[in-house]
């Protein structure tokens, strides 16, 4: 209702305007610019197709646009919480902005204040720094077992699904995947018309709702698959296991979200609140998951395949490599969500309290795909807060080969956080299925954003490796990258995450951790 309040506002003063001069009274001429200022701003602010918040909130929008003239930190103050407690939160998002609309990027009163503060990262770099290729910085995911390898940008679009997101908000992210040659990973729930309207390279997320290949049943449907996964854009397949923000948790679609187009996208009932369960139906345990696996790779005519999960129990990661050794199926691709991710559908005490951080969980992973001389036909997708060149080049440090970013492409798409997500309110029109919301969305605008904000990133990526001395991303030495872990003790990733820092049965541990044999 208060999206509308300004055009009555303005209506009941146009009206007292009128009613004053009718009656010949001084006030009326006085008051007279400024009834007719409102409301022409008013509609201009709803007739314009750049900015969504002005587009849906007009009048009322424009107070954080005056603050960003003041000062273009201060809108993070007034408009974006800061939840996750990162002392550079703040600085990072203003970053995704700059980058996403094109513009100068610095900073002018130097450094963080928080360089001797636990936390505090860096990077060492050399005297003697070089050129990196920004168009060099991809990867090749496909081993011998895949028959149509794929050329991946090392920065691509998290698992968001339509539905989560608005149908405008889809084709701004895939539009922009498309502009600047990067995957868009669909979410689970499914393949929409909107990720194929561009031609945008998708990587197909299925998860334990099997939304867009399952039958009446709500089981996995080898022939729905197979007709879906012929789509040319479609590069990549992702099996979820489970997710950052509530590993063990299915996924939630609100009642209010599920539209009758959405439902026919995930084939389930319209009107409903779609509860995905916890677990997978086509599999029980690590080998039927590798076959399962196999299936999806020999039916898509041997397009990569891979699994996404938040590390848990690591006995059970191990015993998954030990199934690949057993069975000889290896999976293309293995993307590990750190627990810190986000979602607009998760408990508290789901994102709070269980999962793996991202970096303990990723220098896990790499550290036992190497004991077991798996890495060779593995690639490790990385994704948890991933948001600057800093972040990308610290994750491929600990053995990352790539990387997804949920909400460094949110917020160059235009999202301010408003922590509406799972209302059907969201005030930019990205996270909601309301037409009057998501239409203020200018696709043709936001896409370019969004390949804004991956082409500035992936430049400042470059550029860091280069001053650091790093030709190529494999060759990024965790030694080199420090974190402050009191006031006085600095260790680099090499000692907090090394390999042989307390092993199980060849399991590596927390630094520190031991396990009784």
């Amino acid at each position: 209702m208060a999206r509308w309040a300004i055009y009555f506002v303005c209506l009941l003063l146009d009206v007292s305007v009128a009613a004053s001069l009718y009656r010949g009274y001084l006030s009326g001429w006085i008051l007279l610019p400024l009834a007719v200022g409102l409301t022409v701003l008013a509609l201009y602010d709803r007739l314009q197709r750049k900015h969504a918040l002005l587009r849906n909130y007009p009048l009322l929008g424009r107070a954080r646009y005056m603050l960003e003239q003041i000062r273009p930190e201060m809108r993070q103050y007034f408009f974006e919480s800061d939840t996750d407690g990162r002392p550079f939160n703040r600085r990072q998002r203003a970053v995704v902005y700059q980058r996403a609309k094109d513009v100068k990027q610095t900073v002018a009163f130097g450094a963080l204040e928080n360089m001797y503060e636990p936390g505090y990262e860096w990077a060492a770099h050399t005297a003697f720094p070089l050129k990196v290729k920004p168009e060099s910085l991809r990867v090749t995911i496909g081993n011998t077992q895949c028959r149509q390898p794929y050329d991946a940008s090392l920065l691509n679009i998290s698992a968001m699904s339509y539905g989560a997101l608005s149908k405008t908000a889809v084709l701004s992210l895939n539009g922009g995947a498309l502009l600047g040659h990067f995957a868009h990973n669909t979410g689970e729930g499914g393949i929409s018309p909107y990720h194929l309207e561009n031609g945008g390279d998708l990587i197909w997320q299925i998860g334990t709702g099997y939304f867009g290949c399952r039958d009446e049943h709500g089981n996995f449907s080898p022939e729905v698959y197979t007709a879906a996964v012929a789509a040319p854009s479609v590069k990549m397949v992702e099996l979820k296991l489970s997710q950052g923000a509530k590993p063990g948790k299915g996924g939630v679609l609100p009642a209010a979200k599920n539209t009758p187009e959405i439902a026919a996208i995930r084939k389930v009932k319209p009107g409903i609140s779609v509860l995905s369960p916890a677990g997978h139906t086509a599999f029980s345990n690590e080998y039927e998951m590798l076959v399962f696996l196999q299936q999806l790779r020999d039916l898509s005519g041997g397009k990569p395949v891979g699994f996404k999960l938040c590390v848990g129990r690591k006995d059970e990661f191990e015993r998954i490599c030990q199934a690949m050794i057993n069975t000889g199926i290896y999976p293309d691709f293995i993307t590990v969500d750190g627990a810190e991710g986000g979602t607009g559908a998760a408990p508290l005490e789901f994102t709070d309290s269980i999962g793996m951080p991202l970096y303990d969980a990723l220098a896990f992973v790499a550290n036992m795909l190497k004991q077991y001389k798996l890495k060779e036909h593995i690639r490790i997708m990385a994704s948890g807060k991933i948001i600057t060149g800093f972040d990308i080049m610290k994750v491929l440090a600990l053995g990352a080969d790539a990387c997804y970013s949920a909400r460094g492409m949110m917020l160059a798409l235009g999202c301010i956080q408003a922590l509406q997500c799972d209302s059907g309110s969201c005030p930019v029109g990205v996270a909601t299925q309301d037409p009057s919301l998501y239409q203020g969305v200018n696709v043709e605008d936001k896409r370019v954003r969004v390949a804004n904000f991956h082409r500035n990133t992936i430049y400042a990526l470059a550029e860091l490796m280069g001053a650091c001395g790093y030709a190529a991303a494999d060759k990024i030495n965790p030694a080199a990258m420090y974190r402050r872990v009191t006031r006085t003790d600095i260790r680099s990733y090499e000692e907090i995450y090394a390999p042989d820092n307390g092993r199980s049965n060849g399991v590596a541990l927390y630094p520190g951790q031991t396990v009784n044999n």
